[in-house]
């Protein structure tokens, strides 16, 4: 099967003349199947139909297999009747690798395999996939797969994929890129019964050669494409996807759904031959990128639909004004906000003056605003909301009653520039569904449900904050340098005074004797400690003892110590009361450094009470980190305590990113605990951990 399309010449490549550009993968001129068959229900026959509609554009479609008289018997055979760009291989995993080296060198530029059986599958899967490997570093044909279903570019006429359906998968504006092929078919049907069409949907597979930031690179130039969803399982190369993502979110919004909140490792691991990545530092690492966050298939669905209709202007602390049709869905709207940490604001007076010649006295009007029934005057109700200073977006719900208002007009007579709408329609049948429809093509985003409206309006609401906080680069501090080798506690705490960190006064003791003129010295009480760098967890062994006054008391401290192998002991002032926090810095074996902020010392980690960024990191983007820890009340007076200054901890926590970032000889450094007292953060505790080359004496 063949069309007449002309040959063209094989270009050299992508603009940057590395020959690396996706054009070929995602905008072929000619594609050849590759084990096409006759025999429905196999790949090849699928991917033949899928494809039909590629020929009846007037691409160049192949079918290849050797032992079908009526198919062409190579891919050179193929090429030598037309353009062949891209090679869709559907033939048993040990084959994979010939057939796409003989692709390569018949012109074509890009190559999927569909098959399984490689690293997912262990054994001599994993050989195979190392053969795939080979030839895309030996020719420099793009690989998308293998162990992956395809991509649907429906711009450009091209469903490359074997599941059935994909050609009701309509051209629009948001681009999925997925780990899974399946999960990228899942999204492109959700996002299609949401009346949202598709620039492009990309199921990764194996990963060989294309991965998830040679996507984003793609789709930052694509001007088709309004929003991206991004599916995450794992993650390769960690400071590659972010920067992909930080340069594709600064032209367009990225939504992100990372797996692995829970136990699902030997899992993942057999899905795709990887390992699965830290769920929490890969959210924390693309938030920071710029990527918007959510929680399931269902919320991304909503949330990147939204965005690829509208954006809220930036706003560092944007509200929302909240209008129902009916009280019942309004109050699951506004739950679901607040959870969400929405700002929704009272209401001006001004506003509510409005609202008031516009509604009957007895409805609601101050944030939410419930009508009661939607009627005539719906639309004048958007306007005085959305016109108020202290509304960004409005999130609003209606039942489908044509006969009481017409939504889409109440819509756009409610509009105000720059506020955007995302209106929720209920109702069932054909006549709710063309009425999302209308509302999409107006230019507001929609949902069906309550708790889509409220994804949508969060999704708007943390690109505006994103938009709001983006800077240049960040550029560390002059820290100390050259700083290597095993540290106990007192030269650890030396290390973060070079910092300007506060410790409490101390002293390294070599002798009892050294202790008692220590103790004489500082006054009690004071805590008694092994000093030992070999010794991370001294609690653990009995190494630290607290509230020692007197002489006697620290004889006692010394004996126990002394009984757990002590040579030295560090004799520190007590710190006064406080809430304690834990802030480490360390390296991340697939992300690099990171900073970790928590509540509680070991009950952060029990709680999985934290905050992670990369680093290096601004002081004023660390500051924001104590927000996102669910115990933050603590942190401002709770029952009378200490108030935090978070320039203050956004400070100590760049710093201590901005340690790791500049000595490589570091592995790990840990303040637990971080005490936040009347008068500031104190560390009263410190760990520094070498990486392994480097354990020799620490510089001093």
């Amino acid at each position: 099967m063949t069309s007449t399309a002309p040959r063209t010449e094989r270009r050299s490549g992508g603009p940057d003349g590395t020959g690396r550009s996706l054009a070929a993968l995602f905008a072929p001129k000619g594609i050849a199947v590759v084990g096409a068959s006759r025999t429905a229900g196999k790949l090849g026959s699928a991917l033949a139909r899928s494809l039909r509609g590629f020929a009846e554009r007037g691409g160049h479609l192949a079918l290849v297999n050797g032992r079908d008289d009526g198919m062409f018997p190579s891919v050179h055979a193929a090429a030598e009747a037309g353009p062949v760009d891209l090679a869709m291989v559907c033939v048993q995993a040990a084959a994979c690798a010939g057939v796409v080296a003989e692709a390569a060198e018949a012109g074509a530029r890009a190559a999927v395999v569909c098959s399984g059986g490689f690293a997912e599958a262990g054994g001599p899967g994993t050989g195979h996939q190392e053969e795939l490997a080979a030839v895309v570093a030996g020719t420099g044909i793009r690989l998308l797969g293998p162990n992956t279903s395809g991509f649907l570019a429906p711009h450009v006429g091209v469903t490359a994929s074997f599941v059935p359906g994909v050609a009701r998968v309509r051209p629009g504006r948001v681009a999925v890129v997925a780990a899974s092929g399946g999960v990228n078919h899942a999204l492109s049907f959700l996002l299609t019964e949401a009346g949202h069409g598709i620039s492009l949907a990309v199921g990764l597979g194996n990963a060989v050669d294309v991965s998830a930031p040679d996507v984003l690179d793609h789709l930052a130039a694509d001007p088709e494409t309004g929003a991206v969803a991004l599916h995450v399982e794992s993650v390769a190369d960690g400071p590659r996807l972010v920067a992909a993502v930080r340069r594709l979110s600064a032209r367009r919004p990225v939504v992100a759904l990372a797996v692995g909140r829970h136990d699902i490792g030997a899992f993942a691991a057999s899905h795709t031959g990887a390992l699965a990545t830290s769920w929490r530092t890969t959210r924390a690492a693309l938030a920071q990128a710029g990527a918007v966050l959510v929680d399931d298939e269902r919320e991304l669905v909503d949330a990147v639909g939204a965005l690829s209709v509208t954006r809220a202007r930036p706003a560092r602390d944007p509200g929302v004004g909240v209008v129902t049709a009916q009280a019942g869905p309004g109050l699951l709207l506004l739950d679901d906000l607040r959870g969400r940490g929405a700002r929704v604001p009272e209401l001006t007076p001004a506003t509510r003056h409005t609202l008031a010649t516009l509604l009957p006295p007895l409805t609601y009007q101050r944030n939410p605003v419930d009508t009661g029934r939607p009627g005539p005057e719906l639309g004048r109700v958007f306007h005085a909301v959305a016109s108020d200073p202290e509304v960004d977006v409005v999130a609003g719900y209606a039942l489908h009653e044509p006969d009481a208002v017409d939504l889409v007009a109440a819509a756009r007579e409610g509009r105000v520039d720059g506020v955007p709408v995302v209106l929720g329609l209920g109702g069932t049948g054909a006549d709710a569904v063309q009425g999302r429809r209308d509302l999409l093509a107006a230019g507001i985003a929609v949902a069906a449900d309550p708790r889509g409206v409220a994804a949508g309006t969060g999704a708007l609401l943390a690109d505006a904050r994103v938009r709001a906080r983006r800077t240049g680069p960040v550029v560390p501090r002059q820290v100390p340098t050259g700083v290597t080798g095993a540290h106990d506690e007192d030269l650890a705490k030396g290390l973060l005074e070079r910092l300007g960190i506060r410790t409490a006064p101390r002293r390294a003791c070599g002798s009892r004797a050294e202790a008692r003129a220590a103790l004489a010295g500082l006054g009690g009480p004071v805590a008694v400690k092994i000093l030992d760098a070999a010794v991370l967890h001294k609690t653990e062994i009995g190494g630290v003892h607290l509230g020692v006054a007197d002489a006697v008391a620290l004889e006692e401290a010394l004996d126990r110590l002394d009984a757990v192998g002590a040579v030295r002991y560090l004799v520190e002032r007590m710190a006064p009361s406080g809430v304690d926090l834990v802030l480490g810095a360390r390296r991340d074996p697939v992300f690099g450094p990171i900073v970790l902020l928590g509540l509680g010392g070991t009950t952060a980690e029990a709680l999985a009470d934290v905050a992670i960024r990369l680093a290096p990191l601004a002081a004023d983007e660390a500051a924001e980190m104590p927000g996102e820890l669910a115990g933050r009340a603590l942190l401002d007076r709770w029952r009378g305590g200490p108030a935090l200054d978070a320039g203050e901890l956004g400070r100590i926590a760049s710093a201590l990113g901005d340690l790791l970032v500049a000595n490589p000889g570091l592995a790990e450094m840990e303040i637990n605990p971080l005490r936040l007292t009347a008068t500031g953060l104190v560390a009263l505790d410190a760990v520094v951990v070498p990486t392994e080359a480097s354990d020799a004496q620490p510089d001093q």
